[in-house]
């Protein structure tokens, strides 16, 4: 059972991604102790976490221009969040292990101390474990297995970017106040559920301001907050599960400017990301089955960064198009379309 790896290729799915993780997984690392487990985990997969709470942030907005009472609109959008060349390895150091030892690194050289090897995106060779004799610290030989290596899926169909999807509906409120929604009831998936709610408030600041009310631009601010839920039972009784769990708030200052059909737009502000990754139920780390370690491996990563975005909406009628991108600690191009009204 390799249960990390397949929480993973669901939520690649959901973001539109056509393959799994099969080159990627994760569950290799369920091995030796708890310690060992969550250590080796943690580094393996906190990059995807990190690029989810960066992307979560994204595709609140269009324009700094709120609807009139009444206008509503509907966007679906896809944040492409940028992969780092920092997040494509990380090291393993043999002295934080205790019941397994890293072997051979992702260049095939023997790991004497520590070794740098495969993040989720990375793109070498697995590296090799074996189990770690408690009396000497070093590999009892004829106990070696693989570690998961990275996979190219990012690479070979989104050219280093992670994808992470959102959808918004908007209603005009009196005083130049928006209403910004994001909700989907929960889902079934296959073997799992994923679900999403978010709320925003996007409000007309320009009309506070003296001096640049009659000016021709729009300028408002924005605080939006989201989460999105994503469970797989990896068993029939659901007793083993994974929880995929991303938050996102942001504030922003955003002006626009319409030109006809073309509304360029800008915003500066901050957001702040918090994705986690928790594998529940009862597991067999040491494959001997005479002991079952409870919720082995449970990773938080967490993202605060300034941002600022530039991007150009083009309206034909109802229907919107829109692309920015947004420069942040993760950096992020969102693409989307819509259907606006008023």
């Amino acid at each position: 059972m390799k249960p990390i790896a397949k929480i993973l290729a669901l939520s690649v799915m959901m973001a539109g991604a056509q393959t799994g993780f099969a080159q990627g997984d994760l569950g290799e690392l369920l091995r030796g102790s708890q310690a060992d487990a969550k250590y080796l985990a943690e580094g393996y997969i906190s990059p995807f976490l990190r690029t989810y709470a960066a992307g979560i942030n994204q595709g609140w907005y269009n324009t700094a221009k709120p609807h009139k009472i009444g206008g509503i609109d509907f966007t679906l959008s896809a944040a492409m969040v940028t992969i780092p060349g920092a997040d494509r390895t990380y090291t393993v150091d043999n002295s934080r292990l205790n019941n397994i030892y890293l072997t051979g690194t992702t260049s095939g050289g023997a790991a004497t101390g520590t070794g740098s090897v495969p993040t989720i995106f990375g793109k070498a060779a697995a590296p090799t474990y074996a189990s770690k004799d408690p009396n000497t610290d070093v590999p009892i030989p004829g106990t070696n297995f693989d570690g998961p290596q990275g996979t190219d899926v990012f690479d070979d169909y989104l050219n280093g970017r992670v994808p992470v999807p959102v959808f918004n509906a908007g209603i005009g409120l009196p005083k130049g106040f928006e209403l910004k929604v994001r909700w989907t009831p929960e889902i079934d998936f296959g073997d799992g559920q994923i679900k999403m709610i978010g709320f925003g408030v996007l409000h007309d600041i320009k009309q506070h301001i003296p001096g640049i009310k009659m000016l021709p631009f729009d300028l408002s601010a924005m605080i939006a907050y989201s989460k999105m839920d994503i469970g797989v039972a990896f068993n029939d009784d659901g007793s083993q599960r994974g929880e995929f769990t991303v938050q996102g708030t942001s504030v922003q200052a955003i002006i626009s400017k319409k030109i006809s059909v073309l509304t360029p737009y800008a915003a500066i502000g901050f957001g702040t990301g918090t994705s986690s990754l928790s594998v529940k139920g009862q597991y067999d780390l040491d494959g001997n089955g005479s002991t079952e370690t409870k919720d082995p491996v449970s990773v938080e990563e967490k993202v605060v960064s300034p941002r600022m975005t530039a991007g150009l909406r083009l309206k034909l009628l109802i229907l919107t198009i829109h692309a920015d991108y947004t420069l942040q600690k993760y950096s992020t191009l969102t693409v989307g379309l819509g259907l606006s009204v008023r």
